[in-house]
């Protein structure tokens, strides 16, 4: 199929095809005689999947960390415990985690800060969950 066929089926467009390509994430597809991308099944999978592992949080940098390995996760299945396409035998799962908390974290100082600032403690305090009466 060509890459707007593909794009369409993996839910995306022709232009994060070739980024993908061009980034390392999806390999090179063969061309027909005149010169344009032809797709398959595999290819849309490999598209999927990439799109899945942005959308928890993985970045492309994360991902190019561990390209060669994407295959194993294309049937769209969580890996496996211990497993190590993009997940926890590679370490790139946990370093991100360990960025988001990081980020949580700093987040959450910033907020305590800023009610702190403008008056808004406790009760008041924007995002401060009040259980009970009215």
């Amino acid at each position: 199929m060509r890459i707007s066929d593909a794009a369409a089926a993996a839910g995306t467009t022709p232009r994060a095809l070739r980024f993908y390509e061009q980034r390392g994430l999806l390999p090179p597809p063969s061309r027909t005689s005149g010169g344009q991308r032809r797709y398959g099944p595999r290819e849309v999978a490999r598209v999927r999947t990439i799109r899945r592992l942005l959308s928890v949080g993985l970045t492309v940098e994360d991902l190019r960390g561990c390209a060669g390995m994407l295959h194993l996760l294309d049937d769209g299945a969580p890996p496996s415990p211990g497993g190590t396409a993009c997940g926890q035998g590679s370490g790139i799962a946990r370093r991100r985690l360990d960025a988001l908390d990081a980020e949580i974290a700093r987040l959450t100082r910033l907020r305590d800060r800023l009610a702190a600032q403008v008056g808004l403690t406790g009760r008041d305090a924007p995002g401060t969950t009040v259980t009970g009466g009215p």
